[in-house]
């Protein structure tokens, strides 16, 4: 009697299951599928739990056989060999695995993520040896500020496409407001909206066209403002591809002698007086935003709290007035700079460069939030290098190289090892440097704090 083989093997072309293909990706770079029919054969078929719940053999294998069987059996040796080291070098090996994850976008945030943090905490080592013991007490990571406030504002008005979006986007998760949205919604006298009594029937520029026409205005070299007011008879008082800001222009004061005023604050020809009114416009909403995070923030501080309510208290408002006076000043000044440049600079000079100039002003309003702002001020720097990057791209200053964000990854995660193997305490963070425990198989431990050294969150510096 012939035998019946008990895992008959799947046909020579089987059609893909529908499948997810995270999923299908996450399986191939863990198990083969010949490794997958032992497991089944000598380990789940004796197991009445599992035995009814797991798939066959075949149908696994109609899932993780493709056409590049070699790659994935590299990815799953790279991380083998991670799993059997405990050395920096091995445990960098596991930023291979970022490949199993089809999203561009995602790679590249988790790229420039861990780069940033390697050269944060490559900084802090560096300092706990003493090498920026001189440096002045203005020195600090807020200095990072103003070129990140610089580039992203003038790819916010150039390159919108290049803008960043939350980092919680691409996973669908939009938990936070996406960051060209909050500026948006936090430009009070600057952006002008709709009037309630405009006729419905006629069109008015939405924030978006006002910015785009600001950038024409930058490319036309700042013109000058032509009041339909005192010239009525002017048949072109914009010129043709401004028109779409007409409904706001038109009856702005005639006094205004600039165009880009005109639209920034029509009814009133004073720019420090606009600027005046947004400070005293934007500061109660921006501090109820953030009197409202800070105060979940701190909800799991709650017993600090019962226990000296007076100076927790008394922190919190201090961090929240700093921050809101940080952020309405940032955005102010930023957009009070173009008054100030159309009324200190000839026409031509830097017409779209100042925008950078303007965003590198407001920048420096981070000098307020210096000592407790460091994590935002990396925030910004990040999203601004992943602005840099695409806008690059798009005017091909550079081009991207096949698998750049995974090796950029790769060589970070060594970094970061490697400052974790030479000084613990300066990878900041205790429940970090437990998960870096756990990769490099020492276990849930926190090895700065086992051998007794001071982090940089018990002292409260700033780099």
């Amino acid at each position: 009697m012939a035998s019946v083989e008990p895992y008959p093997s799947p046909p020579a072309s089987p059609k893909a299951p529908d499948v997810d293909p995270v999923l299908r990706n996450a399986l191939r770079y863990t198990i083969s599928a010949k490794e997958y029919k032992t497991l089944h054969e000598y380990l789940i078929i004796r197991s009445k739990a599992l035995r009814d719940r797991a798939p066959p053999p075949a149908r696994v294998s109609s899932i993780l056989t493709t056409s590049d069987d070699h790659h994935a059996a590299t990815i799953r040796a790279s991380l083998r060999v991670f799993i059997a080291s405990q050395t920096a070098a091995g445990a960098s090996l596991a930023g291979f695995a970022l490949g199993v994850y089809p999203s561009d976008q995602l790679r590249l945030t988790i790229a420039i993520y861990v780069a940033t943090r390697a050269a944060e905490f490559t900084y802090n080592a560096l300092e706990n040896e003493g090498w920026f013991g001189n440096k002045p007490r203005w020195w600090g990571s807020w200095m990072l500020m103003p070129l990140a406030t610089g580039q992203l504002l003038h790819a916010f008005v150039f390159d919108r496409e290049c803008f960043p979006k939350t980092a919680f986007e691409e996973l669908g998760l939009l938990v936070w407001q996406a960051y060209g949205d909050f500026i948006l919604s936090h430009t009070p006298n600057y952006l002008q909206r709709r009037p309630q009594s405009y006729p419905a029937a006629l069109p008015w520029p939405d924030p978006s066209t006002i910015v785009d026409s600001l950038a024409e205005m930058s490319r036309l070299h700042w013109p000058p403002f032509t009041s339909p007011i005192l010239f009525p008879s002017n048949p072109n008082p914009l010129p043709s591809s401004l028109v779409a800001v007409s409904p706001i222009t038109s009856p702005a004061h005639p006094s205004i002698p600039h165009l880009s005023c005109a639209l920034l604050h029509p009814s009133s020809p004073s720019c420090s007086k606009t600027l005046l009114t947004y400070t005293l416009t934007a500061f109660p909403s921006l501090a109820k935003f953030f009197t409202l995070i800070f105060a979940l923030l701190s909800l799991p501080r709650y017993k600090a709290f019962f226990s000296n309510p007076s100076k927790e208290l008394n922190g919190l408002s201090k961090r929240v007035l700093r921050m809101t006076i940080f952020i309405m000043m940032a955005i102010g000044t930023s957009w009070a700079s173009i008054c100030l440049f159309a009324n200190a600079f000839p026409r031509n000079f830097l017409s779209t460069q100042r925008w950078f100039v303007g965003g590198f002003l407001g920048g420096l309003w981070a000098f307020l939030d210096r000592q407790t702002g460091r994590s935002n001020f990396l925030y910004s720097v990040r999203l601004s290098i992943d602005s840099a990057w695409k806008v690059g791209k798009k005017r091909r200053w550079w081009s991207a190289v096949k698998g750049g964000d995974l090796a950029v990854f790769v060589m970070a995660l060594g970094v970061v090892n490697a400052v974790y193997e030479k000084d613990p305490a300066a990878v900041q963070g205790g429940l970090l440097r437990k998960g870096l425990g756990i990769l490099r198989g020492e276990g849930w431990t926190d090895r700065a704090e086992k051998e007794g050294k001071e982090t940089f969150n018990d002292k409260s510096k700033d780099i």
